[in-house]
Formats: structure tokens, sequence, C-alpha cells
């Protein structure tokens, strides 16, 4: 088979916590044969008041790290897995792997170790269940010795290997130091696993599949049933994950969009729903004229006053000296002639207040300054407001006519996004507000 015709997909915690959401993952992936590498994630939840084997597993080596007996929490681990294995009638046993297991808790093999194993024995369980090659990926997937994820040495040994298989189960979320020390990448890992297999085949397209039909124009818990973002720009994507919109793990982007590799987010309980496909670029109309919108609570602002500000060489930079002197990052720095205001996450100001301000004081000698809290960012993020005219007119228009009062504006050179600062507690009428302007009313 052409390595045109490979599909990369990978399977989240929900879609893999038992038996029944095993059999849908089958389904799907012998219903097309270019997907041939499937990366897959450790049993998830399987309803609400359930807990996922990763946090078992970091319970046990806790346990175990403490010299104390975890023979009853690995014991409830075991179970999970042989469920699984029982129900989908599989000659399997993983009774030598849960041996191994337990010894290398007992003797203190590291927590990353022990989290990386749900992965590791779901994906033996589902190799075996649809026929495929497991591969380990602690033999390809490689981090240096400071702990970075190096793609290089990664894709020079992966992908001969992938060249080499047919068809295979790839266990999600980590790889090996060059001790051979098992090492994880951050929670929600399997994403960027994923993303790495797809870039070393050169799939055509890598297929991340969830418990979500994709991406939705804002979050689900303000807007009642809000549409569903067809297709959307990698650098779109950047913009709303930034303001807190999270369905795909941050650092999974990187591998494919360098390699020109689509991403399609499909919902494994409705495989027949498009989701969202995320792309470099598109010719593709938006049905919108905004893309997304997200947004987070917790910042401060910081105002600046001083007359002739403008004519004062260095002065942004003296207060941003001021911040990195104190170890605080900056997120949006709007300014007027005499006036600038800095916002930053409030957490990072926190006992800092004084300091910020004293050096601030001492370097740039401002008439006036003071700190505000409970601050909101909303990013109104779209392609097709590039050539929308009026977009900004209309989001103040939608705000004023909902009572709420605009702290900041921000706009990008890009025209690709407007930020505004909100009080938090307008936060959710806000958002509803500008989906009401630019969703409801475009429909």
């Amino acid at each position: 088979m052409d390595n045109k015709d490979i599909k990369v997909v990978k399977f989240g915690g929900s879609s893999l916590a038992d038996a029944g959401q095993f059999k849908k993952v089958a389904d799907i992936v012998l219903a097309d044969p270019a997907r041939r590498f499937v990366v897959a994630s450790a049993p998830g939840k399987r309803h609400s008041g359930d807990t996922k084997v990763t946090d078992m597993l970091y319970n046990c080596y806790e346990l175990a790290a403490k010299g104390e007996k975890f023979d009853n929490e690995f014991t409830a681990i075991e179970q999970r897995f042989n469920d699984i294995i029982t129900a989908l009638d599989i000659d399997l046993s993983l009774a030598d792997e849960f041996d191994a297991i337990k010894y290398a808790f007992a003797h203190r093999a590291g927590r990353d170790y022990a989290a990386s194993r749900g992965e590791y024995l779901n994906s033996i369980v589902l190799a075996k269940y649809l026929g495929f090659e497991f591969i380990d990926p602690a033999g390809y997937i490689r981090f240096d010795e400071t702990g970075a994820f190096d793609l290089e040495t990664t894709r020079s040994l992966l992908a001969p290997k992938l060249l080499a298989t047919e068809k295979a189960v790839i266990p999600g979320f980590y790889g090996s130091m060059p001790n051979d020390t098992i090492k994880t990448f951050s929670r929600g890992g399997s994403d960027v696993t994923g993303s790495i297999v797809a870039n070393a085949c050169s799939a055509v397209i890598y297929e991340n599949w969830t418990d979500v039909s994709g991406f939705l124009i804002c979050d689900p818990r303000i807007v009642d049933d809000p549409k569903p973002i067809t297709t959307i720009t990698y650098r779109e994507l950047r913009e709303l994950a930034y303001m807190g919109a999270t369905v795909l793990h941050e650092d999974a982007i990187f591998p494919v969009r360098k390699a020109g590799i689509p991403i399609n987010i499909k919902n494994t309980n409705h495989p027949e729903d498009r989701g969202t496909f995320i792309v470099s670029d598109t010719a593709e109309t938006s049905r919108y004229t905004i893309t997304g919108i997200a947004g987070k609570k917790g910042f401060s602002v910081i105002n600046i006053e001083k007359d002739m500000m403008n004519a004062a060489v260095g002065f942004g930079r003296n207060v941003l000296r001021a911040l990195e002197k104190n170890d605080v990052c900056f997120e949006h720095m709007p300014s007027g002639i005499d006036t600038m205001s800095v916002i930053v996450n409030t957490e990072s100001l926190i006992g800092k207040e004084k300091a910020v301000l004293d050096e601030i004081t001492f370097r740039c000698h401002p008439d006036k300054m003071e700190i505000e809290n409970n601050l909101a960012l909303i990013a109104v993020v779209g392609r097709g407001m590039r050539k929308a005219r009026g977009t900004a007119g209309r989001l103040f228009s939608a705000l004023a006519h909902a009572r709420v009062n605009v702290k900041m504006i921000d706009q990008g050179s890009s025209e690709l996004n407007i930020i505004i600062g909100v009080e938090e507690e307008d936060f959710e009428t806000a958002t509803k507000a500008i989906y009401d302007m630019f969703v409801l009313t475009e429909d």
C-alpha cells in the first residue's frame, strides 16, 4: 500500500474505556483499510463516578514509593483490563505484564513509567483484538538529555519501522530517554504521539477520535448547543487554544503542521459526523464572520499614566523590565499617548504587587498607577474577519446592547482576532452577546 493512503488514527480514553467502546473503535478502524496505524490511550472513565486507569496507576505507584502495600489497588487495575479481555472474547493473558509492572513499582521505576502502563496494556489488548502488530514507542519515540522531545531522532527511528509495518497499534503518551528510562508527555499526550506517528509515516490525514464531534464555536457551558466549527486553520486554533479552548493537546499541532498534514477531530460515538478539520490554510469560505470565541477569567491590569509618555524613549521597555525582574509575564499591552495598560495573569502577580509597582515607579516615574483585578479576556477569532467590514462595530454594538462595559481592546495586525477585556461578572453575558451577533444573526 502506498504511503499516500495512510491514515493515522488516535483514540482517547473515553473511546477505549470498556469493551463496548473497543467494539466501536474496531468498527471504525476496519471500515477503512487506510487506517493502518492506531494510537491508543489508557482506559478512561466509564461513567461520571469512575476513575481513569492512569489515575489508578499513579495512586498505586505513590503507595509503592512510600513502601506501603498496593496489592488491592493493583488488583483493581488488573480487573479493568481483564474485564475488557473477557467481554471481547479474545485469547490473551496479561499476567506476565502485570507481574513485571508490580515488580517495577516495588523497585521504584518512576512516576513516568507508572503513568505510561495504562497506554501500554490497553494497546496490547487493542492490537490483539484488531489483529494488528504492537509497537512499543519506548524504542522509537525519543527525548533528549534535558527531557525535551527529539523529533529528528524519533523520525529517523520510527519512519523505517512504520514503512516496514503493514498495520500496528502504538501506545500514546510516552517514549524514552537516552538512558532508556520511560518519559511521558504531559497529560493528554497521546494526542502528541498520534501527531508524531502521522509525521513519521507521512500520513495523508491524522484522525483524532474523542467523545466530541470536533470543536464548537464557543463553550457549551455558556451557550446552549453552539454550532460546530467545520474547518479551522492552525493559526486560528492557536489563538483559541491560548484563550482556553481545549479539545486537542496543544503540542500535538506542531509535528503535523510541520509536515502539512491535516487533523480531523472525530467522535467515536457518532462516526458519521464530519467533525472539525484543522488545516494549514484553506480556500473554504467560513460560514460565519468568526470561527470561534474563547475566553478566560483571572487577569489583572496595571494601569499607568504619565504626561508625554509617547516622548519618553524606552518607557515600554522599562515597564517590561520591571515585570521581568519580578518573573511576571505580560499577556497584552494596549496603550494611548499618555497611558499604558499591562494585562497580566492575576496568579502570577500574587504576593508581588508592591514589588512590581515599586520597580515600575523606580524605572518610569509615572504620574499615576493602579492595579485592577477581576478581569476576563475574550478572544473573537476568525479568518473571515479580514474581509468583513464593520466587525469591531458589530462586536461593540452587541456588548453595548447587553450592557457590558469593555475595559480593554486589542486587535492583532493579522486581523485574525480581536481580544476584549471585561469584568469577570460580565464574562458569560458578553460571550453570549457575541455569539448571538455573529452566529445566530448570520444563520
